[in-house]
Protein backbone atom coordinates (compact mmCIF):
# COMPACT_ATOMS: atom_id res chain seq x y z
CA UNK A 1 0.00 0.00 0.00
CA UNK A 2 0.84 3.41 -0.85
CA UNK A 3 0.78 5.71 1.71
CA UNK A 4 2.44 8.83 -0.81
CA UNK A 5 2.05 9.41 -4.18
CA UNK A 6 -0.69 7.90 -6.16
CA UNK A 7 1.64 6.92 -8.93
CA UNK A 8 4.12 5.23 -7.00
CA UNK A 9 3.97 1.62 -5.60
CA UNK A 10 5.92 1.25 -2.24
CA UNK A 11 7.69 -2.01 -1.79
CA UNK A 12 8.50 -3.12 2.05
CA UNK A 13 8.76 -6.75 2.35
CA UNK A 14 9.96 -6.99 5.34
CA UNK A 15 7.81 -4.20 7.46
CA UNK A 16 7.94 -0.67 6.93
CA UNK A 17 11.25 1.04 7.65
CA UNK A 18 10.22 4.24 10.31
CA UNK A 19 12.41 7.00 8.13
CA UNK A 20 12.71 5.48 4.55
CA UNK A 21 11.29 2.70 2.07
CA UNK A 22 12.69 -0.14 1.09
CA UNK A 23 12.20 0.36 -2.86
CA UNK A 24 9.34 2.64 -4.27
CA UNK A 25 8.58 1.49 -8.35
CA UNK A 26 7.15 4.24 -10.55
CA UNK A 27 5.64 3.96 -13.97
CA UNK A 28 7.52 3.84 -16.96
CA UNK A 29 5.97 6.85 -18.74
CA UNK A 30 6.95 9.59 -15.66
CA UNK A 31 9.47 12.36 -15.96
CA UNK A 32 12.59 11.68 -13.88
CA UNK A 33 14.38 14.54 -12.18
CA UNK A 34 17.79 13.57 -10.78
CA UNK A 35 18.75 15.94 -8.23
CA UNK A 36 22.69 17.17 -7.71
CA UNK A 37 23.92 16.90 -4.16
CA UNK A 38 22.28 19.28 -1.86
CA UNK A 39 24.08 21.48 1.11
CA UNK A 40 23.30 23.96 3.73
CA UNK A 41 24.67 26.65 1.96
CA UNK A 42 22.25 29.68 2.09
CA UNK A 43 21.47 32.25 -1.15
CA UNK A 44 24.36 34.75 0.29
CA UNK A 45 27.15 31.60 -0.10
CA UNK A 46 27.13 31.68 4.21
CA UNK A 47 26.90 27.88 5.83
CA UNK A 48 24.77 27.52 9.15
CA UNK A 49 27.06 26.04 11.58
CA UNK A 50 24.49 23.08 13.43
CA UNK A 51 23.36 20.14 11.46
CA UNK A 52 19.59 21.10 12.38
CA UNK A 53 19.74 24.83 9.81
CA UNK A 54 22.10 22.97 7.31
CA UNK A 55 19.42 20.86 7.15
CA UNK A 56 16.38 23.03 7.08
CA UNK A 57 18.25 25.09 3.62
CA UNK A 58 19.48 21.98 1.75
CA UNK A 59 16.38 20.62 1.94
CA UNK A 60 14.96 24.47 1.02
CA UNK A 61 17.11 24.42 -1.93
CA UNK A 62 15.74 20.86 -2.55
CA UNK A 63 11.90 22.29 -2.50
CA UNK A 64 13.32 24.88 -5.45
CA UNK A 65 15.14 22.95 -7.70
CA UNK A 66 11.33 20.24 -7.39
CA UNK A 67 9.15 23.19 -7.88
CA UNK A 68 11.12 24.28 -10.67
CA UNK A 69 10.45 21.48 -12.39
CA UNK A 70 6.78 21.13 -11.45
CA UNK A 71 7.33 18.68 -8.61
CA UNK A 72 7.15 18.29 -4.75
CA UNK A 73 8.78 16.48 -1.83
CA UNK A 74 6.00 14.40 -2.68
CA UNK A 75 7.23 13.18 -5.81
CA UNK A 76 11.03 12.00 -4.24
CA UNK A 77 11.31 8.19 -4.97
CA UNK A 78 15.64 8.04 -3.91
CA UNK A 79 17.51 9.76 -1.65
CA UNK A 80 21.26 9.44 -0.82
CA UNK A 81 22.78 11.18 1.98
CA UNK A 82 26.55 11.87 2.93
CA UNK A 83 27.00 12.91 6.59
CA UNK A 84 30.76 13.67 8.33
CA UNK A 85 29.72 13.14 12.00
CA UNK A 86 27.51 10.08 12.98
CA UNK A 87 26.57 12.16 16.22
CA UNK A 88 24.59 14.70 14.02
CA UNK A 89 22.37 11.75 12.65
CA UNK A 90 19.65 12.14 15.07
CA UNK A 91 19.25 15.81 14.76
CA UNK A 92 19.39 15.53 11.11
CA UNK A 93 16.94 12.09 10.91
CA UNK A 94 13.88 14.77 12.91
CA UNK A 95 14.74 17.67 10.93
CA UNK A 96 13.89 15.53 7.80
CA UNK A 97 10.82 14.04 9.40
CA UNK A 98 9.82 17.49 9.72
CA UNK A 99 9.90 18.76 6.69
CA UNK A 100 9.41 15.27 4.65
CA UNK A 101 6.35 14.47 6.68
CA UNK A 102 4.69 11.22 5.32
CA UNK A 103 7.17 10.85 1.90
CA UNK A 104 9.53 8.05 2.70
CA UNK A 105 11.61 7.71 -0.31
CA UNK A 106 14.01 5.02 -0.40
CA UNK A 107 17.54 6.29 0.92
CA UNK A 108 20.90 5.36 1.45
CA UNK A 109 22.91 7.08 4.46
CA UNK A 110 26.85 7.41 3.92
CA UNK A 111 29.60 8.39 6.15
CA UNK A 112 32.06 10.56 4.55
CA UNK A 113 35.62 11.56 6.26
CA UNK A 114 34.29 15.45 4.84
CA UNK A 115 32.56 17.26 1.67
CA UNK A 116 33.47 20.06 -0.61
CA UNK A 117 33.78 22.58 2.43
CA UNK A 118 34.84 21.89 5.85
CA UNK A 119 32.06 23.41 7.55
CA UNK A 120 29.61 21.79 5.68
CA UNK A 121 28.01 18.54 8.06
CA UNK A 122 26.00 16.90 5.33
CA UNK A 123 24.49 16.72 1.60
CA UNK A 124 21.66 14.86 -0.13
CA UNK A 125 20.61 13.90 -3.37
CA UNK A 126 17.85 12.32 -4.66
CA UNK A 127 15.59 11.69 -7.45
CA UNK A 128 12.30 12.41 -8.14
CA UNK A 129 9.70 11.14 -10.55
CA UNK A 130 6.66 12.73 -11.84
Amino acid sequence: MNEGHPMQKIHNPNGAPAAYSDGIETPADARTLYLSGQVGIKSDKSIPSGITEQTEVLFANMKSILESADMTFEDIVKTTVYMTNPDDYKLFAATRSKLLGDVKPASTLVYVSGLVFPELLVEVEGVAVK
